[in-house]
């Protein structure tokens, strides 16, 4: 995917920090409702460029995972007392536990049931009993609405040397039947320092998987999760939460655990 490969250090002009502040705070309201135990350590998986952790990083000690050197190079200049490792969420083993573990859009780019198993199975892994996992897709099958959107965003003018600027378009095309993927095309213009342009063509495969699908394979995995709302900016987004089972399976019996709320 271009947007993170060759174009991103054009990342902070089609998604700039400032614009998470309202997601981290719901973020951090569904992990501290969600977690037992201490919650100080957080594994984010899939970080990007680290605008979520920008914000999260005041409540908690972050260690950050993503396979982009691009993107892990603009978290690192975001937030440079952070840990930051490459990795990818379905392969990754850190050797270690933490309080929670964050998993944001990026899951999205899970297309198969076996990948999405093997992210969440990596989630687990790096949990301590009792800890909590919150799993952030953009959509599930039931919540998924096509549609389109214009944005973009321009860099500080600076003396004798200009600025660039990118404005997108972003496409999400309804999936064909029974499909458990949707497509989201990206048409961008780029303005260089120079004042010359160009545009470029992007296209993102996203998986899209069912409610059902997704709690099945939290439970797989030892982790008993349940369906929760997040609102941004009013509307209403599906969200994960769930905790690492004990050998007692003591997180199940948890008020709540494994139930279908928000359905």
């Amino acid at each position: 995917m271009k947007l993170y490969d060759e174009l991103a250090e054009w990342w902070p002009l089609v998604s700039p920090p400032s614009d998470y502040e309202e997601e981290a705070s719901e973020y951090r309201r569904l992990l501290h409702a969600g977690a037992t135990g201490p919650l100080v350590t957080v594994l984010e998986l899939g970080s990007g460029g680290g605008n979520n952790a920008s914000f999260l990083k005041r409540d908690f000690r972050l260690t950050l995972v993503e396979p982009s050197e691009g993107m892990r190079k603009h978290s690192r200049e975001l937030n440079p007392e952070c840990e930051h490792l490459p990795g990818d969420m379905r392969t990754v083993r850190l050797g270690r536990e933490f309080d929670a573990v964050f998993i944001h859009d990026a899951v999205e780019y899970m297309t198969t049931e076996t990948d999405l198993r093997s992210a969440l199975e990596t989630a687990a892994m790096h949990l301590r009993p009792g800890g909590v996992v919150l799993v952030a897709p953009d959509a599930t099958q039931e919540s998924f609405v096509p549609g389109s959107s214009t944005e973009g965003g321009d860099e500080p003018e600076a003396p004798g040397r200009g600025s660039r600027s990118l404005r997108y378009l972003m496409w999400t095309l309804p999936p064909k039947p029974g499909s458990n993927t949707s497509e989201t095309h990206f048409a961008m213009l780029l303005k260089e320092r120079d004042g010359s342009v160009r545009s470029v063509h992007d296209v993102h495969l996203n998986g899209l998987f069912s409610r059902a699908t997704w709690l099945r394979l939290f439970d797989e995995v030892g982790l008993d999760a349940c369906l929760e709302t997040r609102t941004l900016e009013g509307a209403p987004y599906d969200t994960f939460v769930a905790v690492k089972r004990r050998e007692s399976r003591e997180a199940s019996s948890s008020p709540g655990v494994g139930s279908r709320r928000g359905t």
